[in-house]
Formats: C-alpha cells, structure tokens, sequence
C-alpha cells in the first residue's frame, strides 16, 4: 500500500496560532488554553476553548464565505500555503484536493442573524443562509488555496476532521489526487454550548478526564489543515481504523466494541502490533459514559503501559475540528520534539477507580527515546469512532 505522508501542518486553537506557539503552550509547565468566558452564551460564566488571535475579515470574499469558521480556516491555511503552493506547481491545481471535517459551519452567524431579525423583524443585509451550508468551509479552502481539485465537507460530529485524513488518505492512494489538503473547523457558538449543556454535559471548570471527579467537557473552537500527499514528509500517516457503533443516538456503546475495532484496524493497516504503540492521544472528553468507554478499549487493545493523556484540558473539545487538531498535536510531537517530551494530561489525578488503569502522562514527562508511533483517538456523538496511526518518517523528508 502506498504510503501517505503528512508534509506540513497548519493550526490555530486556545493553546495559540502556529506550530510554534502551540508547542510551546502544550508543553508548557502550566495548564493553558482554556479560559472564563461569559460572552459566548451571555448569563453563564464558563471555561472555554476560545482562539483570542485576530482573525482575518475575509471582506474580499462572497458573503456565502464570510464567517468565524473559515477565518480559522483561513489562519491554519496561511501557514501551509507555501508548501500548497509548491504542490500546485508540481502536480497542477487540478491535482490538489481538498476534505474538511467541521459541525458547525457557519451556525454562529445564523445565529447572530436570527437575533437580528428578532429584534428589527429584518434579516441583517451580512447574511446569507449559505454561510452555515456544511459544503462552505471546503469551498472555501479550495478557492483560498488554489487547489481545483475534488472538495468536499465532512459532517460526522466529532470524528469529522479524523474521517477527513481518511478520505484524504484514500484519494491519495487510488492515484485521484496528487495533494490533499485536508483537516477540520468548527468555531465556538451558542448553539452547541447551549446544546452540550442541556445535555449536562459541560463543567463550569476545565475539565477532568478520566478522574473520579470528571463532571463533562469543555467546549473550544480551532482549526487543523494538513498538506498530505504521497511525497516523503516528516510523518506518515501509515493506518487509521473507523467503526459505527449503531447503539444510541448519543452515547457510546459501554462494550466499546466499536472503539476496539477501530483501533485493531488502525493497527492492522499500520502493521503494528499493539505493543509497539508509545503514545496514544486519548478523545478524553471527562463525560461518564465516554471515558468509561475509552478506557476499556486503550486497556483491551493496548495494555495499560502505553502512555496516554487526553489533551481537551487545554484546548477544549473542538467538535468536529478535534481529530485534525489533535492529530497536528501528535504531528508537532513527533516531528517537531527533540526533547522528546510527551503531551500531558491536566486534570487532579485521581483517577476514577472504577475505570481500567492506564499509564497517565504527566506535565514535563519525556519519553525514553524519541516518538515513532502514535495513536490519535476521536470517538464521536452517536459511536462514529475514527482512529489515526502516525509515524515518524523513517526517511528524511
């Protein structure tokens, strides 16, 4: 099988704008990130996940294109632009493609819309309905970038953006495309906070995977573009494994028989044998139903000597953008990471007892040697389950 590499990332979350900063604030030895914020859904002071980086105002584009989604887009694509641009070169715009993964779209300028007309009884002339179309964010990459190939817009909750490098994998691999640009969206608003907390599904605090203590999520916002093609780079994405659990409309199946299986298939395609895993980037949400899941596949598959940690303490959960995020941070740690440090996990440390045991990674904690391989978990609302092995680059790039 051809291998698919990921030649550049591009990201932009709570912990900052740009692989640098980011690294900087993941490793840091304190917990960033997250931050009080009552101006998302006004009257409730929350934690959240919020990008203070200033935006582009995206003025120069159709309106259907405006929005604070594709000016995440906009920010993590600016950074891999000139390798885009290379690509564009080499292979021809027509053979660079492009998949996102995102929820929201645009839902957050709807919803600034509809106030609008409640107030006034007019819609405002800054809207279009097309904003919040699922298609916008990849239609937007591609015209930003100047890619002509396929695009298209993945909508599978928070496994979205993980099921993008899939996609994007594949497109690579049946000779469709000779670049991707592919990764996930999503940007904080009223509806999904106000959503996820009708659930009772969101800690004032920040949140506390996998403790005694955990009491539900965080919600974040942020962007992960990566440029993949099958050109040497410095990680390969060498497996991924996805599964649907067809259990609950929202929870996930507490056998975790689906999360099991996406990760034998991540390392069935990877041709790794589970012992050979150095770090696994758990989906660590902190709710009930999907740590206890979790936790019983990493310690089925894996054993509970792996290091793990979930890294939403420092980023929030962000939706469909999670799996791209998330991945770039496993991305950074591998390819970027001569100290040979490990993403921690923030949260009291008292793990919950009634959960199998695993190998918890603690802030400034470093590995024996440098990361070769990794697992990036992102288990989604309603058991869409997404795994994605990555690997060092055993050639240079």
């Amino acid at each position: 099988m051809t291998d698919v590499h990921l030649n550049d990332v591009g990201i932009v979350c709570a912990l900052g704008c740009g692989r640098e900063q980011v690294a900087a604030a993941l490793f840091a030895g304190h917990a960033g990130g997250l931050q009080w914020n009552e101006r998302v859904l006004p009257g409730k002071k929350l934690m959240l996940g919020e990008v203070d980086h200033p935006l582009p105002a995206l003025q120069q584009w159709p309106l259907a294109l405006r929005g604070r989604n594709n000016a995440l887009l906009q920010l993590a694509l600016t950074q891999i632009q000139p390798a885009v641009n290379q690509a564009i070169a080499r292979y021809g715009a027509g053979r660079v493609a492009v998949v996102v993964g995102t929820s929201t779209s645009g839902i957050g300028e709807a919803e600034q819309a509809l106030q609008a007309r409640a107030d006034s009884g007019h819609w405002p002339p800054g809207f279009t309905y097309a904003q919040q179309e699922m298609g916008a964010p990849a239609q937007f990459v591609r015209a930003s970038s100047g890619a002509a190939g396929p695009a298209w817009t993945l909508s599978t909750a928070c496994s979205s953006s993980a099921k993008a490098l899939m996609s994007a994998a594949r497109l690579l691999q049946m000779g469709l495309a000779d670049a991707v640009i592919a990764g996930g969206a999503d940007s904080l608003c009223r509806f999904t906070v106000a959503g996820f907390s009708a659930l009772e599904a969101v800690s004032a605090e920040r949140c506390n995977p996998f403790s005694v203590n955990r009491c539900g999520i965080n919600i974040g916002e942020g962007a992960g573009l990566f440029l993949m093609t099958r050109e040497l780079g410095p990680v390969v994405l060498a497996g991924w494994g996805e599964t649907s659990d067809a259990h609950h409309m929202s929870a996930p199946d507490p056998t975790a028989a689906g999360a099991i299986a996406a990760i034998e298939q991540a390392l069935a395609r990877a041709g790794w044998d589970a012992g050979t895993v150095d770090y696994v980037n758990l989906h660590g949400t902190a709710t009930g139903h999907n740590d206890a899941m979790e936790s019983l596949a990493v310690q089925q598959v894996l054993g509970g000597q792996v290091a793990v940690s979930s890294t939403k303490p420092l980023t929030g959960h962000t939706l469909g953008a999670a799996g791209a995020i998330e991945a770039a941070l496993c991305w950074i740690s591998l390819g970027e990471n001569p100290q040979q440090r490990l993403p921690p996990q923030w949260w009291d440390g008292q793990a919950d007892p009634g959960l199998p045991a695993l190998a918890w990674v603690a802030p400034g904690q470093r590995s024996e040697a440098p990361l070769q391989r990794v697992l990036s978990n992102s288990f989604a609302f309603g058991g869409s389950n997404a795994v994605l092995a990555l690997a060092r680059s055993t050639q240079p790039a």
